[in-house]
């Protein structure tokens, strides 16, 4: 049902001294969208009397509309709504438009629903403004996911807080209060410059314009001073917060101590610096970057030959090659063996080596790079050469000796068959010495 007012009506005709068909034909326009319009939308004089609703309101409500046309949006709200609608009303008239104000109207059953209130003013022909045109939004199911998320920040194993775009922290969850030993109320509407230094606030700034940006940001460094004093390492991962309309308004992050994981990293650097083998890290490019002395020992160059290098300096592009597959190895199956190296020393030697890597991963368990340990085969190399120089000195001594046994026996068979001839002339001459007999 439409309700006529100066300037908004439904009447059709040509009114040929002031050219109203065009008004009227905007109006029976503005009606057909209001009546279709998904959301529950109405339109209300300065007082708040509610001149049309469109079926979603009816709806939404459970009024018939009826029950809901010339009446005062007070029927439906508290007094308390009521001023604040008509201060919103003031807002519509003085800037034109109005942005999520909260109502929340009672419908038919008795059910207070929570909506949002988005408003723009309805203006004569002369551009006064007359009235309002405003849309509802059902914050029912958003409430409910805004309830969940709360409860899952507050119930979040990991410190987890909430800001907006200037850092301000606007909600953090019992883990953070652990972690940083202040009370809620030390921390809520309390900026995060607080807590954490001026390089670091420049930082987490740059950090939220990512957010902005991209929705999310990774990995930032932060080291908050907790309530006794003491500087706890941090990183931080962020993501968007947004309104109902989708724009960024804050950032939700997540902390995760990294006291104990900085220990064991110092351990592990620790281990690698002080082993005895040639060990190195590299990304999973191959560029190398953390080599212990013995890797510098073996190869002759210093730490800044080295650091920040390829692998591909010091080794041939064939094994390049082979190395990179090494480590699509390790991504796979986390370690491979027995790759053989033969990198070039400084002094321009090739130094045969065998390798045996790890991965290397980061926090979230992804494979990021490999911790390699190289084995210098040169030793190994000049056994083995020995032992096949051996097995060829012991080969040749085989042959003299079966030359030699083949000379002893050829003898030893002659002295037989000479043996056996002159017993064989014995005995002939025995038989010829009987015969004259």
């Amino acid at each position: 049902m439409a309700i006529p007012w100066p300037g908004f009506g439904t009447r059709r005709g040509t009114d040929e001294d002031s050219g109203r068909g065009v008004e009227s034909h905007a109006s029976l326009d503005a009606d057909i969208i209001i009546a279709n319009a998904p959301d529950p939308v109405f339109v209300s004089d300065l007082e708040g009397k509610i001149l049309q609703a469109n079926d979603a309101v009816s709806q939404l409500l459970g009024f018939r509309q009826d029950e809901v046309l010339e009446q005062s949006l007070s029927r439906f709200i508290s007094l308390e709504e009521t001023r604040e609608f008509t201060a919103a009303l003031r807002e519509v008239v003085e800037r034109g438009v109005m942005r999520n104000v909260v109502l929340n109207p009672r419908s038919a059953s008795g059910e207070v629903i929570p909506t949002s209130l988005n408003a723009s003013a309805l203006r004569d022909p002369d551009g006064r403004a007359i009235g309002v045109i405003g849309i509802l939004r059902d914050m029912r199911e958003l409430d409910k996911a805004r309830a969940y998320a709360e409860s899952l920040i507050k119930n979040a194993p990991d410190p987890v807080f909430v800001s907006d775009l200037e850092g301000k922290i606007l909600q953090a969850n019992d883990a953070v209060s652990q972690l940083l030993g202040f009370r809620q109320d030390e921390l809520l509407e309390q900026s995060l410059s607080r807590f954490i230094s001026p390089a670091e606030t420049r930082e987490f700034t740059a950090a939220l314009r990512e957010v902005v940006e991209r929705g999310v940001t990774r990995n930032a460094r932060l080291n908050p001073r907790s309530a006794s004093g003491v500087v706890i390492p941090t990183t931080l991962n962020a993501s968007a917060l947004r309104d109902s309309d989708g724009r960024v308004i804050g950032a939700i992050g997540i902390l995760r101590d990294m006291r104990e994981l900085d220990k064991a990293r110092a351990y592990a650097e620790s281990l690698i610096k002080n082993a005895p083998d040639p060990v190195f890290v590299s990304d999973l490019e191959g560029k190398i970057l953390q080599a212990n002395d013995a890797v510098f020992a073996l190869l002759g160059f210093r730490p800044d030959e080295l650091i920040e290098q390829s692998l591909s300096r010091i080794i041939s592009s064939d094994e390049t090659r082979e190395f990179l597959a090494a480590l699509r190895e390790v991504v796979e199956r986390g370690v491979t063996r027995n790759a053989r190296l033969n990198p070039r020393s400084a002094s321009g030697a090739v130094i045969p080596t065998t390798l045996n890597a790890s991965a290397l991963r980061d926090p979230d368990g992804r494979v990021i790079g490999a911790i390699g340990i190289l084995r210098d085969m040169r030793e190994y190399a000049k056994v083995v050469q020995d032992l096949e120089k051996s097995k060829s000195e012991l080969q040749e001594k085989i042959l003299d000796l079966e030359k030699f046994e083949e000379v002893v026996v050829g003898r030893e068979l002659k002295m037989i068959a000479l043996e056996k001839e002159l017993e064989n002339l014995r005995k002939e001459g025995d038989r010829l010495r009987g015969g004259r007999i």
